[in-house]
């Protein structure tokens, strides 16, 4: 009873509630992000739980227990640290304790432990769409993920893809270590195959191992940094290696206001936001992006780097940022039936696409996000931005000749994304649709990863739960994706045989499946 809970995130005011007679506490009219929770009581040791995801239109449960000082010589691990949004959390390093956490969508369930053991398992399809990408492949996707001595935490996640063409897979293994200081360093091992299944490579497969290790840390009590990098190494019709660094610096300047530099080396994964890694549909999602030209990979290699000024008003979040990108061998999608018989096209039979080398983009643009949060239920975002793209300066030329018709133009998008839960049903959707004032075949702002990021066009995602019987320990949903739903942005381009093919910045992709989360 009196507790004090102290609620914290990125650019927001620190929020105090405080426990009632029986321990219970409750904040509402929070705003989508990551939070951190610092719980003080007298005769106790203060508690601290980090990088608590909160969901568009979701309630997460939270269960802290306060431990004495003999109590935590008796338990004896410190609580993992990672950086969080916040200004206060690092001074609590030294002497924050492990506390105990339950994630609920329901709060009528039972009470439950947590056994620092998350594991999910995932069932997903696609469909044919007619030449317009999206094939009809089946995958498998899988993680585990162990916490030991609260500062430790190792994890194993993968997808097997499977159907007409040969197997594709993705494997990841990645450990991660909280320090005393606040600073939680990681590293990751990642393999990678995609099998073109072409007669004309002789079947070969493109095949990547990528080692990445990162660390975030606090500097006093107004700076933030992350870094890391990757290293790749790609085999297919030879070998190609690159390395990746990326890195990021959070001022913040006041209570509302968060300045921030980032610089990275390769697109952004957006799919975290909607709480499902999925299965790549196409290689407009694989990493490593490659392209081929003559025979021989072309790696793409890019350069981004970003300005940005956070600033929330009340219910709303508004960002401006100014943005300079360089990328090499860009590799643009297409969708049509092609061959890799002139040595310039890379097919994906098990996705209906295919990578085309777009040579270099060079790019400088604007972004403005507005972020209004309308209730628990509902948040709506709307982005504008102004950018360079490569685009083809003639219509209908031949495939073999449009790398010479590939020209840089200036574009603008904007787009709108509504995200919430349907309160009775517990589903869980997101809606955008992003507009271009032109033909492009590449995005407008592509290393966006802002609230504001949505795919190309129309796209409509949702997360139904299923109910299940109480004796299981499991909770399933059901996960429809849909991109580019109306198929637009194609760009024709004449291919070698006289048939149509597309140049596209995204290709419509319809996928959907199951989700078992234990």
């Amino acid at each position: 009873m009196g507790a004090v809970v102290e609620i914290a995130g990125s650019a927001a005011r620190t929020l105090t509630v405080f426990t009632d007679g029986a321990g219970f506490y409750s904040a509402t009219d929070l705003l989508p992000g990551l939070y951190s929770i610092k719980v003080s009581a007298p005769s106790f040791l203060p508690a601290l739980r980090e990088k608590i995801g909160l969901q568009p239109g979701n309630s997460v449960h939270l269960n802290i227990t306060l431990n004495t000082l003999l109590n935590a010589m008796r338990v004896g691990p410190l609580r993992g640290a990672a950086a969080d949004d916040d200004d206060w959390k690092w001074t609590l390093r030294s002497v924050a304790n492990r506390p105990v956490l339950r994630i609920l969508d329901d709060p009528a369930l039972p009470e439950q432990h947590d056994h620092n053991l998350k594991a999910s398992l995932s069932f997903l399809a696609g469909s044919e769409a007619g030449g317009y990408g999206s094939g009809s492949d089946m995958s498998t996707g899988f993680s585990v993920e162990r916490s030991i001595f609260s500062v430790n935490r190792i994890g194993l996640s993968g997808s097997v893809g499977y159907g007409e063409s040969l197997p594709s897979a993705v494997l990841r293994a990645a450990y991660s270590h909280a320090l005393p200081d606040g600073s939680g360093p990681s590293v990751a091992v990642t393999m990678r195959r995609f099998a073109p299944s072409d007669p004309s490579l002789h079947y070969a497969a493109l095949q990547a191992l990528a080692l990445s290790a990162g660390d975030d840390l606090a500097v006093g009590d107004v700076l933030e940094l992350r870094f890391g990098s990757e290293l790749q190494t790609i085999q297919f019709l030879g070998h190609v290696t690159a390395f990746r660094p990326y890195g990021s610096v959070d001022l913040h300047a006041s209570p509302n206001t968060v300045v921030e530099y980032d610089y990275a080396t390769s697109l952004p994964n957006t799919r975290a936001e909607k709480g499902f890694d999925s299965a790549p549909a196409d290689l407009s999602e694989a990493d490593p992006r490659v392209s081929m030209v003559n025979f021989t990979t072309r790696l793409e290699r890019a350069h981004h780097q970003e300005l940005n000024v956070s600033r929330r008003l009340g219910k709303n979040n508004l960002q401006v940022a100014v943005y300079s990108d360089r990328v090499a061998n860009t590799a643009l999608i297409g969708t049509g039936e092609v061959t890799a018989a002139g040595g310039f096209l890379l097919p994906d039979v098990s996705s209906g696409t295919f990578t085309y080398n777009g040579d270099a983009l060079n790019a400088r643009g604007l972004r403005v996000v507005l972020e209004r949060k309308f209730s628990s239920d509902l948040t709506a975002t709307l982005d504008y931005a102004c950018g360079d793209v490569l685009d083809l300066a003639k219509p209908d030329v031949q495939f073999q000749d449009a790398s010479q018709w590939i020209t840089t133009q200036r574009r603008h998008a904007l787009a709108g994304k509504f995200s919430g839960t349907i309160p009775l049903s517990h589903t869980r959707w997101i809606a955008s649709y992003r507009w271009v004032n032109g033909s492009a075949l590449t995005p407008v702002d592509m290393f966006n990863a802002s609230r504001g990021q949505s795919d190309p066009f129309m796209n409509l995602f949702v997360r139904q739960p299923i109910p299940t019987l109480g004796f299981l320990p499991a909770h399933m949903e059901a996960v429809i994706d849909l991109r580019n739903l109306l198929a637009q942005g194609y760009v024709p381009v004449m291919g070698q045989d006289g048939q149509t093919v597309y140049l596209v910045q995204a290709a419509r992709s319809i996928r959907g499946g199951v989700t078992i989360t234990f």
